[in-house]
Order: C-alpha cells, then sequence, then structure tokens
C-alpha cells in the first residue's frame, strides 16, 4: 500500500530492514518531527545514503518486493535487455558488491524462459576463471529467478568499441588472448559457449576480460561428464536448440552441424575483428531473415581493407580464426593463443594505434602524433537518484559518446572533483528528485576557486524553474531546462568539453 504518511514510509522500510531506527531517529530529528510528508522523510534518507534511488521509488510505491534476491540487497539498475535485468547490489553477508540478474516478471511463467534462464546460472557456477564472471548463486525470489555473480566496473566490447572506436593492435590483441584464456578454460571443462558476442564481453575498468552468458554452452558428452562431476545434459540440451541462430547459420554453411569448438573460435575471431577495426565483422540485425543469411559470412569486409594500418601477423591470425571451412580454422583455443603469444610481446598495449569510426575508416594519425588528448573517450559524471531517470540519461549521454558516471549524492561528485587528475570531463547535476542540494552544489563550483575548471550542467524540470533562478552561471556552468533538445544539450557540451577526438 502506497504510504499517505512519514511515520507509514518509515514503517515499511523498517520492517524491509532497508533502514535502522536510529537511522529514522536522526531523521525525524533533523526534520522537526514526523508530521511530514514521506516524500520528505524518503529524500532525507537518500540525501544522508540511508536509501538509494532506486529503493526510494518503490517504499513510494508502497512496494514490498525487489528489495532483496538471495542475501543481496538491490541499490540501483544498471543494464536492461528484453530477458532481464541487471542491477548492482550489495551481499548484506559481507558487503562485497555483486551484479544480480534478474527474469523480467513476464517470462517467470513461462517455464522454457525459466530454464534457458536458471541454466545460464547453473553452467556458469562450473567455472571458476580470471576471465569468466563469476556465478554465485541461483535462486528464486517472490516467484522470480534471479542470478547473482561477480560485479565487474566496466564496460561490453560492443560499448567500448562503439564509444572508442577501433582500438590500438596491442590492446585488441591482448583483450582477444583473455578471451581465449577464458574460452579455452571451458573448453576443457567440457563447454563450448555457443554465444560469444560482442556483448557477452565485458572490459573491466582495469583491462581485464569477463565472459559471460554460458546460456547456451554445450556440453562434451564425454570430456564434460567426467570434466564437470557428471554433469548431464538437460532433456532438450542437444541440437540446434543449444546454438543462437548465428552459430546455426555459420554450422549449416559449413557442413559442419554441432561444431561447437571451432564455433567458438570463428567468432572470437569476429572479437578481434570488430576490436582492430572498430566495425562489426557480420551485418548486424535482428531480423531473422538477415541473420540466416550465408551471404552475411560470405561477404565479410577483408580486415585489411577495415583496417589498413594493422599490421599483417595480426591480421593472419585473425583471418585464419574465421576462415569459413571449419578445417582451414584453428582447430583448438589453445592454437589461437600459441599464435597470440607471440604478437603479444612484439605488440604492447599501446602500439601501433590508429584511432577509427565504426564504419573502420581511418580518423587520424598515430597516437604518437596525436595530442594526448585524442583518441580519450569523453566521460560525464551524472547526479541523479530516480533509477527510472538515471537508466534514461545514462543511455542518453552513451548515444553522445559518452562514458557516464553515476552517483546520487551531489557533494560526494564535488568531493570526487576535487581530487587530480579529474574524474570526468564534466559535472551533470539533475534538480529532479535533489532540488535545493543540487542547486547548493552546483553553486559551489562557481563560489569556490578550487572548482573554477570544472565544467558542469544544471537539468532543471518545469517544476524546479523559480529555484534555478538562484543558481549562479559563468562561462563553464550553465543551465539547461528540461526536456531539451539533443542539439542542444551537444551544443552545450561541445562548447564546454570540446568536440570528440
Amino acid at each position: 500500500m502506497q504510504p499517505t504518511t512519514a511515520e507509514e514510509f518509515a514503517a515499511h522500510a523498517l520492517k524491509l530492514e532497508l533502514v535502522s531506527a536510529g537511522d529514522l531517529d536522526a531523521a525525524f530529528g533533523e526534520l522537526g518531527g514526523n508530521n511530514v510528508p514521506p516524500e520528505a522523510l524518503g529524500n532525507l534518507l537518500l540525501r544522508r545514503e540511508v536509501i538509494t534511488g532506486y529503493q526510494l521509488d518503490r517504499l513510494l510505491r508502497g512496494d514490498s518486493r525487489g528489495y532483496f534476491y538471495g542475501s543481496a540487497k538491490i541499490l540501483y539498475q544498471v543494464g536492461a535487455g528484453s530477458f532481464a535485468r541487471v542491477y548492482r547490489a550489495v551481499n548484506v553477508n559481507d558487503g562485497s558488491v555483486v551484479a544480480v540478474k534478474v527474469l523480467r516478471s513476464r517470462f517467470t511463467q513461462d517455464a522454457e524462459k525459466c530454464r534457458w534462464f536458471r541454466r545460464e546460472g547453473e553452467m556458469g557456477r562450473l567455472l571458476r576463471h580470471p576471465n569468466i564472471c563469476a556465478i554465485e548463486d541461483v535462486g528464486q525470489e517472490n516467484n522470480t529467478t534471479y542470478i547473482t555473480m561477480e560485479f565487474v566496473e566496466g564496460q561490453t566490447l560492443r560499448e567500448l568499441v562503439r564509444i572508442r572506436g577501433a582500438l590500438d593492435p596491442g590492446r585488441s590483441i591482448n583483450l582477444l588472448d583473455q578471451m581465449c584464456a577464458g574460452i579455452e578454460y571451458a573448453h576443457r571443462r567440457g563447454l563450448t559457449h555457443g554465444d560469444v558476442k560482442a556483448s557477452n564481453m565485458l572490459i573491466s575498468s582495469i583491462g581485464q576480460v569477463k565472459v559471460v552468458d554460458f546460456g547456451l554452452a554445450r556440453i562434451d558428452a564425454e570430456t564434460g561428464d567426467r570434466s564437470l562431476g557428471g554433469s548431464k545434459r538437460d532433456k532438450g540440451d542437444k541440437g540446434d536448440n543449444l546454438r543462437t541462430l548465428d552459430y546455426a547459420t555459420l554450422e549449416k554453411l559449413a557442413g559442419m552441424k554441432d561444431d561447437g569448438i571451432r564455433s567458438d573460435i570463428y567468432f572470437l575471431g569476429t572479437m578481434g575483428y570488430i576490436a582492430l577495426s572498430g566495425a562489426s565483422a557480420l551485418v548486424e540485425s535482428r531480423d531473422r531473415t538477415v541473420r540466416s543469411d550465408p551471404r552475411r559470412y560470405t561477404s565479410v569486409v577483408p580486415l585489411l581493407t577495415r583496417a589498413p594500418g594493422v599490421p599483417r601477423d595480426i591480421i593472419e591470425v585473425v583471418n585464419r580464426m574465421m576462415q569459413l571451412d571449419p578445417m582451414e580454422r584453428f582447430q583448438t583455443v589453445s592454437d589461437v593463443r600459441r599464435a597470440l603469444e607471440p604478437l603479444l610481446e612484439k605488440y604492447p598495449i599501446g602500439t601501433g594505434a590508429v584511432s577509427r569510426d565504426q564504419s573502420g575508416q581511418p580518423a587520424g594519425e598515430s597516437s604518437e602524433a596525436q595530442p594526448a588528448h585524442q583518441g580519450k573517450k569523453r566521460a560525464i559524471m551524472l547526479v541523479e537518484t530516480t533509477g527510472r531517470a538515471q537508466q534514461q540519461l545514462r543511455d542518453f549521454f552513451g548515444t553522445l559518446g559518452f562514458r557516464v558516471l553515476l552517483t546520487e549524492n551531489a557533494h560526494r561528485a564535488l568531493a570526487r572533483f576535487s581530487t587530480t587528475p579529474l574524474p570526468a570531463d564534466c559535472l551533470v547535476i539533475s534538480t529532479q528528485s535533489i532540488g535545493e542540494d543540487a542547486i547548493d552544489a552546483f553553486n559551489k563550483l562557481t563560489s569556490d576557486p578550487f572548482f573554477s575548471q570544472v565544467p558542469a550542467i544544471l537539468l532543471v524540470p518545469a517544476k524546479h524553474r523559480e529555484m534555478a533562478e538562484k543558481a549562479v552561471t559563468d562561462e563553464r556552468r550553465r543551465v539547461l531546462a528540461t526536456p531539451f533538445h539533443t542539439r542542444q544539450i551537444t551544443e552545450m557540451l561541445d562548447e564546454l568539453v570540446g568536440t570528440p577526438a
């Protein structure tokens, strides 16, 4: 039931164990009593970082579910797909940060979808390797299936290339070798991945690859039974069911059905292709007709054409991984890694860098001839507390080519901008849910000489227009009314932080 008083809000949050009695006593003391709207109490607890924006939204709606999955307490949503949502969470037992992947509610009554989702977690739990995202728990909470896993602070290879374009050859082969290391380990355990793609390759902030989503993994009848402790295939876990349409089309074209190891190698080759060229080797589409068309594989633009600045010996390895005839490919991932080994030594990370756009066309000279800032991905720090608004703004700025750092506390954001180097190119503060606190933080940027060089934008909805009149602007600090046009924010950001390299 939706709370109508602060007392009802407090009782609900206390019952759910999201707050303590001490937290509530301190909050009511600051508010001068409990005769305040529930929003006032919630926003104060949010500013004190007792609860998160995600939790506040649900508490104000009166929701009783969605705060905990097993021992994980949900903090906020970090990603979403058509099949599941992913949240950042904290393990209440040891305080560690974890990721929780939750099957969407519309699939909870679909036995087949639930089985495949659980299978992703169960297969992942069998694997422990530095380059595979560790699965910690698979369970059900309130009739919803969830998977708890290692939290990776970073982005997928798809996101990385979409924003930065082609990576330098040294970085590309380093990432490819790490991907191969994870898949090699799975193969030795009797599992083939079955869905190698750029969105299933997480790249951490320190450059470590984590392979995710073994939901379509196939178990070798002999090796798998021995290595995986006698694990057996689920009913139906064979043939066409356990591979994507992409894998099925490739194998049909090559005349080698159920060729899991060498199919994984082909698609690992496409990971090297996208990292080196900044473009996908295969035409990207959700249309099943397009994805099942053999011409998607026979008409791949040669990597040398897409990435003419990449050394030939690197191109030769990727080309061999992507041979249509599986007999012409490397036969094992260990063979691939042996071919990469001398290249890793020959081309350290950062060497031979060529910046390209997503079409694969060169966008400038080699990194040694560029200014230090060129090729660097622009970043913003976003201050917003509401879960839905966080996701919308994160997605929006991502499409503009920005890496988005997220915080729910405006004054914590200022603290981070007091360090060197600055954590982001621009600070974007929304008044949507924090009101006066946003104005105070924004004005401190102008009044404190320490922050004189920090660009900032204050996002102000119609309900806060009068409040926004208190905002102090200058050449580095701007106010932007919401909703806004893409052109407005793009021009503003280009003026404040410069155009992308």
